[in-house]
């Protein structure tokens, strides 16, 4: 059994994770760019803003409908079956959530359960897991039933609510011991007895937890980090979601060892040059190099780089397990290459190998090639059908010495057989060692993915005003509930009275947005409506953005006081 030994009170350094996920970056609030024109008004939201919200009932709409709109843009499908979905889990949800007080680490509830729900959308979850991460919180705390779950959103979401609760409470039930062994058997248990997306459902909870630690004793801390190392991080690894993995080994890393985690982080951080992360550089760097490549463009449709650091938690484990030093840690910098073979060309498959031959040949004009860590996975396939090329290059310049860096070249298809298919070794990762049965599992989870497809299954649009109009217009149509193409009194009164507040706050609202004053608003004057909740939202996350940039460079003038006084003049403004 492993015994960990007391660590002091010293202050955790911040985390500073690099995933290979899609991460939604806010962008600075340009006016200009929602300066646009209403057919049905004669000024413009840049020019003319529409007073704010001051009604219950006006904040919980603009709360809908920015929430709405936050996780629809991150889901790459979602059809018109699952926007309803969504959306009744969210009219659900918002008042209830409101109405709990405020979380252990002083978040809103509501805030606990959107920042759940849009890493589940960031990982491409299907609008049922998504709406039981809204709802687990409500659930929890006697606020709705599984049962009204179930009459109210649906069966799917309600089982994935039972689910989920059920490897919590089993979990903890079962977790007395946290040596290898039992870790292993307990991870094979989840893995076999519940529904794989309930378990993801679960790992993001968890993740959004670690995230926010910092507000609890030194050793509750480190009994829950050693717990998610042991536990769920592997997990994360098994069921293929290696984002939720990386970061859940880095942040229990954090915590658990906090002086070798800042060792770590600080080595990893000196391979950067200025502001901009080196991978970052070096993937701009070849991406540039392939697209104007004459003979790749001949071959491909598409071409794409992917980067990323090597995890805080793997680099320590390397340096530990295998007694390496720093310098001999080859793999701290990755990219991989994904092709697009031309459809024109007969036999893509073919065409797609040239292309990955091709990408390989640009890479050493490039850079220094190693040839003792070239590998070509293409010609000799492993025994799990894994293809692909890798090669390391040396990109020290200007007599600065840097870190190899690992370069993988596949298609699209031996990416998706890699990623998704039987050569995956994430099950591996997870402790699963037997490939039968981690072939098994993984038809489990294609089976529980197409069932909830098959649930969501969606008619074909008939919108043939482009993907950007639907989505643009998504709301709109769920608020137009008889379809005549505009939102009347009525429609807006019975979403607000759904949303908990009063039916009559509908009739300020309806004043405020419908400029032509017809009683009834149009999807241009909705439409205007979502911009605003759009542009108000940025400012608020561009405000956190600064808040933590600031945080960290006036350090000095927080421990003089200064930034605290200043923190409750503006509360003090705020309030009144």
């Amino acid at each position: 059994m492993e015994v960990l030994q007391p660590i002091p009170n010293v202050k955790i350094p911040k985390l500073n994770t690099f995933t290979n996920m899609r991460t939604r970056r806010i962008p600075a609030p340009r006016l200009n760019s929602h300066s646009i024109r209403a057919e049905s008004s004669s000024s413009s939201f840049a020019s003319s803003p529409a007073p704010l919200p001051s009604t219950a009932g006006e904040k919980m709409v603009v709360k809908l409908v920015g929430a709405f709109n936050e996780l629809t843009e991150r889901m790459n499908v979602l059809s018109s079956s699952s926007s309803r979905l969504l959306f009744k889990a969210l009219k659900l949800s918002i008042p209830m959530l409101q109405s709990l007080p405020l979380s252990p680490d002083s978040r809103s509830p509501l805030t606990k359960a959107l920042s759940v729900a849009l890493l589940l959308a960031d990982l491409q979850m299907d609008a049922e897991v998504i709406s039981a991460g809204l709802l687990r919180q409500v659930v929890e705390s006697g606020g709705v039933s599984i049962q009204q779950v179930r009459d109210r959103i649906g069966i799917g979401t309600a089982h994935l609510l039972h689910e989920s609760l059920r490897v919590k409470n089993n979990v903890n039930l079962k977790l007395q011991v946290l040596d290898d062994e039992t870790a292993a058997a307990l991870r094979k248990f989840c893995l076999t007895y519940y529904d794989i997306r309930a378990l993801i459902l679960d790992l993001a909870i968890r993740l959004d937890m670690m995230r926010h630690l910092d507000y609890l004793p030194r050793y509750q801390q480190l009994m829950i980090s050693l717990e998610v190392l042991k536990i769920h991080a592997p997990l994360a690894h098994a069921v293929a979601t290696n984002y939720l993995s990386f970061e859940l080994e880095d942040l229990s890393f954090r915590y658990l060892f906090p002086f070798s985690y800042l060792f770590v982080d600080t080595w990893l951080r000196s391979h950067e040059t200025g502001s901009k992360p080196l991978i970052d550089i070096y993937k701009e760097q070849l991406l540039q190099c392939l697209k104007t490549d004459a003979t790749l463009a001949d071959l491909v449709e598409d071409v794409s780089v992917q980067g990323r650091y090597k995890s805080r938690y793997s680099t320590m484990k390397k340096l530990l397990k295998d007694g390496r030093i720093p310098e001999e840690v080859n793999d701290v910098l990755g990219l991989r290459v994904i092709i697009k073979p031309s459809s024109n060309l007969v036999n893509t498959s073919e065409v797609g190998e040239r292309a990955c031959y091709t990408t390989r040949e640009i890479i050493q004009s490039l850079w220094k090639e190693m040839p003792h860590r070239t590998k070509d996975y293409i010609a000799r396939p492993k025994a799990n059908g894994y293809r692909s090329l890798h090669m390391a290059v040396d990109v020290s310049d200007n007599g600065k010495t840097r870190p190899l860096m690992e370069i993988q070249i596949r298609t699209e298809e031996m990416d998706m057989l890699a990623v998704n298919g039987t050569a995956s070794h994430a099950f591996y990762k997870g402790g699963l060692t037997n490939p039968e049965e981690a072939k098994r599992l993984k038809a489990i989870m294609l089976a529980a993915a197409e069932l909830a497809a098959l649930r969501l299954k969606d008619i074909p649009s008939t919108n043939h005003k482009g993907f950007e109009f639907d989505r643009r217009d998504r709301v709109f149509r769920l608020l137009d509930k008889n379809g005549d193409g505009r939102i009347s009194i009525e429609e807006l009164m019975e979403v607000m009275e759904e949303l908990g507040a009063p039916g009559e706050d509908a009739r300020e609202m309806m004043q405020l947005l419908d400029s032509n004053s017809d009683g009834s608003l149009s999807s241009d004057e909705f439409d205007l409506f979502q911009k605003q909740v759009e542009f108000m939202r940025n400012l608020e996350d561009r405000d956190d953005e600064y808040r933590t940039m600031l945080d960290e460079k006036l350090q000095m003038a927080g421990d003089s006081g200064l930034i605290q006084v200043y923190s409750t003049e503006l509360g003090n403004r705020l309030a009144s």
